[in-house]
């Protein structure tokens, strides 16, 4: 992923700032939402979703991965992987990092904002079980993201990056 037109590597630190931000005006948001009335629920499927993700991401960077090392190994029949295809995977799984930041954080507000008020009603208990879910769902979507990008990392990237040659 070299040249003008790179992709650039996800940055822990600007997904946490993602969640962060989305938290707290989340909780703010189910605050003040509160006290004008009912809060919105958390729907079952925002988990479900988020770990779907997950499992195609983990499902794409596994393949790439078997690809690849069939390719390094110049085994026979190897299927090679499209430069193309590797980029759009890897701006898929950096997409979806962004978006299950932000899904998270907004969730991670609200189940806050749930656990700190009354968890004795069973319908907000269930939803703070949601939300939270949710963020476990998103931190995996995350982590696998992260996972895709090594997966896809060419070792000529290295050479770019300042820090690897005083690592060296």
């Amino acid at each position: 992923m070299r040249g003008d037109r790179s992709v650039k590597q996800l940055r822990i630190g600007v997904l946490v700032g993602l969640f962060a931000v989305a938290g707290v005006l989340s909780w703010a948001g189910a605050r003040l939402w509160d006290t004008l009335g009912t809060l919105p629920s958390v729907p079952l499927a925002a988990p479900v979703v988020l770990a779907l993700i997950a499992v195609v991401l983990g499902a794409t960077a596994l393949s790439l991965r078997s690809r690849l090392t069939a390719q390094r190994e110049r085994r026979p029949g190897a299927k090679g992987v499209d430069p193309l295809v590797a980029a759009r995977a890897v701006v898929f799984g950096q997409a979806s990092a962004l978006v299950a930041a932000l899904v998270s954080g907004m969730y991670g507000g609200v189940g806050l904002f749930l656990v700190l008020s009354e968890l004795d009603i069973p319908a907000r208990r269930d939803q703070a079980i949601y939300a939270g879910a949710s963020v476990v769902a998103g931190a995996a979507v995350v982590a696998v993201a992260f996972f895709l990008e090594r997966v896809l990392k060419l070792p000529e990237d290295d050479d770019d990056d300042p820090r690897g040659a005083a690592r060296a």
